[in-house]
């Protein structure tokens, strides 16, 4: 396993410039990371350096539509991956569908609300902190069911190992592992680097992601003001997040007390399942 500083460095690399194949491979097919033939980003939240969270249990990655056979042997052998869960929108599942798997149950839950475009103007000033707190604010509240029938599947089935998807296995995954993270007890620094590990996990990919957030912001280029600082993954735009976090809800226990219905003993359970087997 490399350790967290050499992780943190190579997962700083501005999304504009390449990193190579010599610098992600080693990385990519060592701990926290798992080679999953046929989807990418996928990492053992547990073998992050410094993670709480018991190893084997929660894993989390990008799309996995593109899986091949050796892919599948892999989540249903080797991992022992016992339910999936999408959170992807109806018009990205329509597209991609998560291939079936033996003995592997696969959640999709309709969000509230469809996500918004992403405003490139909120992304112009700084390194994207407003844009990133507003885009990651909506995601908790409109994937909200999502977030508690995972939490319910952490505290009701301990011994059932599971995954988190999206598309990039970037956002929307990457803001559900920062919470499973927090309430595991994980320091902010070990958060931040799971979250900046998606720039090394997306590295394969990165060209179709590229052309991926053209689309899905209507940018007009890659040149457009906000948009490179929309793509990037940085400290300081997680941050911002989870302040908005504290001031919008009073934390992330409070938002899971007060907008998912969990009591105190279910945040109980919930940590002891996530760090004790």
């Amino acid at each position: 396993m490399a350790d967290a500083a050499a992780l943190r460095k190579l997962a700083e690399t501005d999304v504009s410039q390449e990193i190579t194949k010599e610098q992600y491979i080693p990385v990519l097919t060592n701990p926290p990371f798992v080679f999953v033939d046929g989807t990418f980003n996928t990492r053992d939240l547990g073998l992050v350096p410094g993670s709480p969270v018991r190893a084997g249990f929660a894993y989390r990655s990008g799309a996995l539509a593109q899986l091949t056979d050796n892919g599948r042997a892999v989540l249903e052998g080797k991992l022992g991956v016992k339910r999936v869960f999408d959170l992807r929108s109806p018009e990205e599942r329509g597209a991609a569908p998560d291939p079936p798997l033996d003995g592997v149950e696969h959640t999709w839950i309709q969000s509230s609300r469809p996500d918004s475009t992403p405003d490139l103007d909120r992304f112009v000033a700084g390194e994207g902190e407003e844009g990133y707190r507003e885009m990651y604010l909506e995601v908790i509240d409109v994937y909200r069911d999502s977030w508690k029938a995972i939490l319910e599947h952490i505290r009701d089935r301990p011994a059932d190992p599971f995954l988190v998807h999206c598309t990039a296995g970037r956002d929307r995954t990457g803001v559900l592992a920062g919470l499973l993270l927090h309430l595991a007890g994980a320091s902010d620094e070990t958060i931040v680097l799971d979250y900046l590990l998606s720039r090394i996990g997306t590295e394969p990919v990165r060209l179709m992601l590229l052309n991926f957030a053209v689309a899905g912001t209507n940018a007009k280029s890659q040149d457009q003001p906000g948009f490179y600082n929309l793509i990037n993954l940085r400290a300081s735009c997680w941050n911002a997040f989870v302040d908005g976090v504290r001031k919008e809800y009073g934390g992330f226990e409070q938002f899971i007390t007060d907008k998912l219905g969990f009591s105190k003993d279910d945040l109980a359970k919930i940590r002891t399942n996530l760090t004790s087997s």
